[in-house]
């Protein structure tokens, strides 16, 4: 059956309508790497964004989480390389030097840009260098800037990320791209991680916040590395009306299916986060059914999804159900151990909460791929929950013993 859902063959963040962008070195970073990103709308746009749970919040959180629920927005400053976080009063101060020198460029109100940063904790930023680049950002923007956009929002990835889809609503051609940074401290609730979506759709605001929390929810909040919130995370959706749309609202038919292809979006941003992981060699799929509640499906699967023991055996290619049968167990979600049920990519392992006839040879085969999924069926009720997470390897300790 054909999608009513089109990828768009290197799409990114100004694959919409009205959205150019830039990437640039600043000189945060050693190298001349590009550590500067600006993200821009033509037209003002409505905003929806989710950020950290983490009660340490970096100054830029703290600032776009105010502008954000101002009203319209027309930018998006970022910088890797310096997270601007554990800074102080200081370090808000900064913040917010950065929105306003980017409002002045861009002839707009500060309240209309948002900012975001990532990259070392504790470190002030280097300011004289930050205001030459936001200059020099906003010179070189472009339709074809996401590219680089997205290269200069990077710091441990190893490589860039990007994804755009494209529907019709009301007979007019919307488009969904963006890009997302991530690699390390990837943890449900949010990561270190940024991500820019923007959309030339015509939506109001309340629906725009509603689709964003649904669509973060099905795919930045079920991923996860290391167990680690970050103090930075930013998802940040943008919406200008560009296709000129009539405007969906909650009870648009056709909201359903921007929510759809929102969700898309995400969801192969957030996979190429895990993808990258920090010294990622398997990527896991955890799927809890048949729990007593959606909350016991959850905690079962975070569970699995979080225990050193089971990421390490990940790692060897070793089948070990018993990690994972114990992780169940301590989780918090009401099982019973007779009825659990337990499938490697469809080859069962453990049935009534017994080893499986399987033989071990060919559970090890599931396992020894780069990716795999792991099923879990509890047989208490109805609740159904999944993770995307991966191994531990050796090259993530060695990779983390210090910046």
């Amino acid at each position: 059956m054909k999608s009513d859902i089109k990828v768009l063959k290197d799409g990114g963040v100004t694959s919409a309508q009205g959205f150019v962008a830039a990437g640039i070195s600043a000189g945060i970073k050693p190298d001349s790497k590009k550590d500067m990103a600006l993200v821009y709308s033509v037209n003002p746009a409505q905003v929806g964004a989710t950020f950290t749970t983490n009660l340490v919040k970096a100054a830029p959180v703290k600032v776009s989480m105010t502008h954000a629920r101002n009203g319209t927005v027309r930018g998006v400053i970022l910088n890797s390389g310096n997270a601007n976080a554990c800074t102080g009063v200081r370090g808000i101060k900064n913040a917010r030097t950065m929105v306003e020198e980017t409002a002045e460029a861009l002839d707009c109100k500060p309240k209309e840009i948002l900012v975001c940063s990532t990259g070392r904790i504790g470190v002030q930023l280097p300011m004289n260098k930050i205001g030459r680049g936001i200059k020099k950002a906003v010179s070189k923007l472009d339709i074809d800037g996401g590219v680089e956009a997205a290269k200069a929002i990077m710091t441990s990835d190893t490589f860039r990320k990007e994804y755009a889809v494209r529907v019709e609503i009301d007979g007019r051609k919307v488009t969904i791209g963006g890009i997302a940074k991530g690699a390390g401290m990837i943890h449900p609730q949010m990561a270190t991680m940024l991500s820019v979506i923007t959309t030339d759709v015509a939506i109001d605001k309340i629906a725009l916040r509603k689709c964003v929390y649904n669509a973060v929810e099905q795919s930045f909040n079920r991923i996860s590395v290391d167990g680690d919130t970050s103090t930075n995370d930013t998802v940040i959706v943008l919406a200008n009306s560009m296709a000129q749309n009539p405007v969906l609202k909650s009870y648009s038919p056709q909201l359903d299916l921007f929510q759809r292809a929102l969700t898309t979006v995400m969801r192969h941003l957030s996979r190429m986060i895990v993808k990258d992981g920090e010294g990622v060699s398997r990527m896991v799929e955890v799927i809890v059914k048949g729990a007593a509640s959606f909350a016991d499906a959850k905690a079962a699967a975070l569970a699995v999804a979080h225990s050193p023991l089971v990421k390490c055996s990940w790692c060897g290619g070793d089948p070990n159900w018993g990690r994972l049968m114990d992780a169940i167990g301590y989780s918090g979600a009401r099982i019973k151990e007779e009825m659990v049920e337990i499938y490697y990519d469809g080859v069962l392992a453990v049935a009534n909460g017994e080893a499986s006839r399987t033989p071990v040879a060919r559970l090890r085969k599931a396992v020894s791929k780069p990716a795999f999924t792991i099923t879990i069926h509890l047989h208490t009720g109805t609740g159904e929950y999944s993770v995307l997470t991966t191994d531990l390897t050796e090259k993530y300790v060695e990779f983390n013993k210090g910046e």
